[in-house]
């Protein structure tokens, strides 16, 4: 071939040959380490002449100045533009798979539910997860990274106990995704853990909580009894029914389909509690009212609250239970933990021993012993 491209020796310490043919005119050369390096290229190239013709191989003026600026931009990290074009298909493979967000969130909830987890959990997913899907709603599964995560969990502007369970949840579904192939990695995994400075757990007096069942209305008695004396969450509580509290055995269960942990658990319904209850006990319903934050607020306000301790209730039974009766491990039973840690961690030495015992006599008012009713009073 009379133009064809040939190999030549050349004389450098680690390129020995040289492949050497003319473009556009003017000479090209390519170096090689081996000569089956150039041989091989040799005959690729002679191979392209032969078919196409030499004006079909060469590259228009305008191709070339762009691979020679994407070769100068490759070149600093040891990339070529056959790695560049590589790695783009690769990309290209993996958002073919990935499906949208809102797809992603609703098989895992999906998922969750057939594997037996509360509705309560699903529905706190259901909330959390769509908050983050609305924020990013034209994004697939794959188009996440931890920039982003980082970014937008810093700026929902929470506090650092909350903005980890946003974090955990969204680590959750992407592991969830990295299962089904939606994505390829977990994004969360490199995201930043918020630092929590744990708060001293604020509780109610003896006499706010006197004052606070005094001010409730009939209603809303059980579900603040039930909170403060036998320390239910206030969850819990408010999917309790009449059905589950047993006055004669003085026991309330939580069954596992209403408990946080999805575990089954008997609480100890104390003298207390028990004369708060009797009074308004039903076969069977709901223990709480409709209105229930409505009438929590104006009962609140009339007990001359102006602010309110985060689950005050459950706090204050917690802590003055272990005051009183010196049992961690009977108290972490009722409150539906797996061991005392937290209840030494948080209830330890916070009351003192003869408020726990006026908190224990808390009882109705009334020298008939029957709750006082301030329903006429316009507090329904």
């Amino acid at each position: 071939m009379k133009h064809g491209y040939r190999i030549k020796p050349y004389k450098h310490p680690t390129l020995k040959f040289v492949v050497r043919g003319k473009e556009r005119g003017k000479w090209a050369r390519k170096y090689f380490k081996t000569k089956g390096e150039a041989q091989t290229y040799c005959e690729l190239r002679n191979i392209e002449l032969a078919n196409q013709g030499k004006e079909a191989v060469e590259f228009p003026s305008w191709l070339r100045v762009m691979a020679s600026k994407a070769h100068e931009r490759l070149s600093p990290h040891g990339k070529t533009i056959d790695d560049a074009v590589s790695f783009f298909l690769e990309h290209l493979a993996k958002l073919k798979k990935s499906v949208p967000l809102k797809q992603a969130v609703g098989e895992l909830i999906e998922n969750r539910r057939d594997s037996g987890s509360t509705e309560m959990y699903c529905n706190d997913l259901k909330w959390r997860l769509g908050r983050f899907c609305s924020d990013f709603e034209e994004r697939n599964t794959e188009e996440i990274s931890t920039a982003d995560l980082d970014q937008w969990l810093v700026g929902i502007k929470v506090a650092p106990v909350t903005r980890n369970t946003y974090r955990r949840d969204l680590r959750t579904l992407f592991s969830f995704c990295v299962s089904r192939g939606y994505s390829s990695v977990n994004p969360v995994e490199g995201t930043r853990i918020a630092k929590d400075v744990p708060k001293p757990v604020e509780i109610l007096t003896v006499d706010q909580t006197s004052r606070l069942l005094t001010a409730a209305p009939e209603s809303l008695i059980p579900y603040i009894a039930i909170g403060a004396f036998a320390g239910l969450r206030a969850a819990e509580v408010a999917r309790l029914d009449w059905s589950n509290v047993d006055l004669e055995s003085e026991l309330i269960e939580v069954t596992a389909k209403n408990s946080k942990t999805a575990r089954r658990r008997l609480v100890k319904i104390l003298p207390n509690l028990h004369a708060w209850l009797t009074p308004l006990k039903k076969h069977s319903g709901s223990v709480v009212p409709v209105n229930l934050r409505k009438l929590m607020n104006l009962t609140r306000k009339r007990a001359g609250f102006s602010d309110w301790p985060n689950n005050a209730l459950r706090h204050s039974y917690a802590s003055y239970h272990l005051a009183h009766f010196n049992d961690a491990s009977a108290l972490a039973l009722q409150m539906g933990h797996t061991n005392t840690t937290m209840i030494f961690a948080h209830y330890r030495e916070i009351v003192r021993p003869k408020d726990a015992d006026r908190y224990w006599k808390i009882m109705p008012s009334g020298a008939d012993g029957k709750v006082v009713n301030f329903s006429a009073q316009g507090s329904k």
